[in-house]
């Protein structure tokens, strides 16, 4: 098999070295195409990488020579369309170690309209989930216990024999002509966080089968990007501990792509146990809401396709729209424009959500954070009450295979 791993890293050259000779030491008889950006990195990864161009010929890389991270979600598609030589491509981290046979099990199960995931073990950094195994070999390069990971893998080979399960997650090796038929990644969630569950998604939609392989796996010591300001510690009962130690950056991103998820498909991130994507309906909702304060404008905003309110909408406009890419004055309108197409015999939206912000509870919000899945359940049109919010279903037509393509 012929196969390039995209590896956009960000100041991650003593991870890019390590996972780079598990590649070479375990890539069988595939050829292995390495192909790494240098996202703004200030570490030495260019130089480096400048190095092993020249040394390596399946070695390919570009570099981001601003001081402005561009992020994975650019990255990743720029090596796949610019730098991957290949028809199958693998979406890889420098923070993974690649297990003897692994590709072998991704040339095993990537057929057409097929992704294919490794598992992964990992040290118990985060909490355990049934896609995944917690075993500890390290959490850095320098204390990485190899011969215990190989010995791991030859003990518990029969128990992960010609097992696999539906779900996606990094690593995952797909054919390059399915991903570029969807558009790749949309830069709406650059430079990163939510990008990967858009576009399984959108995979989803478009007929793609998940395949996670448990014979084929990889060593993830993971969160070694730009979530977090330093390294894992251990507590003194021996324990790797993560939490709180996030960056501001990441944080406000990560909150800024959440928003934008949710105008965009209608709902949270949603995927089963195994991390297979659950796509819920799209629906074109817009939410009526008066004595709207502007706390509440920004709270609800995200969750429809228009919100007609007597808040201070100009005020909202010129503050969110830094944070957003979606256009505030197409989502944002006077709470009388509603009215006004009403009375024009203009029926705006298929779905209507009347909302009295003074009478607008947590209980409230957690029903609209659900509407979709209730919208759905319905299965008619009518008038409908929601705890305090007042549904009218004109129309139950639905959206998200528009979502499908990303231009």
């Amino acid at each position: 098999m012929k196969i390039s791993l995209i590896q956009p890293s960000r100041n991650n050259l003593k991870y890019l070295k390590w996972s780079y000779d598990s590649i070479r030491k375990n890539q069988g008889d595939h050829e292995v195409q390495i192909c790494v950006a240098s996202d703004a990195s200030d570490d030495g990864t260019w130089e480096w990488c400048l190095e092993m161009m020249k040394k390596d010929p399946n070695f390919d890389a570009i570099c981001n020579f601003t001081q402005t991270r561009m992020g994975h979600t650019i990255l990743y598609d720029r090596l796949i369309n610019t730098v991957a030589k290949h028809d199958v491509c693998m979406i890889w981290h420098a923070d993974m170690y690649l297990c003897p046979g692994a590709l072998d099990e991704i040339e095993k199960h990537l057929k057409e309209k097929t992704i294919v995931s490794l598992t992964r073990i990992e040290p118990p950094l985060h909490p355990d989930g049934p896609e995944k195994i917690l075993f500890d070999c390290g959490i850095e390069p320098e204390e990485f216990h190899e011969e215990t990971l190989l010995s791991y893998l030859q003990m518990s080979s029969k128990e992960r024999l010609g097992k696999t399960t539906e779900g996606i997650f990094a690593p995952w090796a797909f054919w390059k002509k399915d991903f570029q038929e969807i558009g790749g990644h949309d830069s709406l969630f650059a430079p990163q966080s939510k990008e990967d569950t858009d576009i399984f998604n959108r995979f989803h939609l478009n007929g793609i089968k998940f395949i996670q392989s448990w014979e084929g796996c990889v060593y993830h010591m993971t969160c070694r990007g730009s979530r977090f300001a330093d390294g894992a510690q251990r507590n003194p009962d021996g324990q790797v501990f993560m939490k709180n130690r996030e960056t501001d950056e990441w944080l406000k991103q990560n909150q800024k792509s959440t928003r934008e998820f949710i105008r965009k498909w209608g709902h949270f991130c949603k995927h089963d146990e195994f991390m297979k994507p659950i796509v819920p309906s799209k629906y074109d909702i817009g939410i009526k809401v008066k004595n709207c304060p502007y706390s509440l404008l920004e709270v609800l905003e995200p969750w429809c396709k228009v919100i007609y309110t007597d808040a201070d909408i100009n005020k909202y406009i010129q503050k969110e729209s830094i944070r957003t890419s979606f256009k505030l004055k197409d989502r944002v309108k006077d709470y009388n424009q509603y009215s006004d197409a009403i009375h024009n015999g203009f029926m705006p939206h298929d779905i209507m959500l009347n909302i009295d912000g003074s009478q607008f509870y947590q209980s409230d919000m957690e029903i609209l954070q659900q509407i979709t899945e209730i919208i759905a359940d319905s299965g008619s049109v009518g008038h409908f009450e929601l705890g305090n919010i007042k549904m009218v279903i004109n129309s139950l037509t639905t959206y998200e295979h528009e979502l499908i393509v990303c231009n």
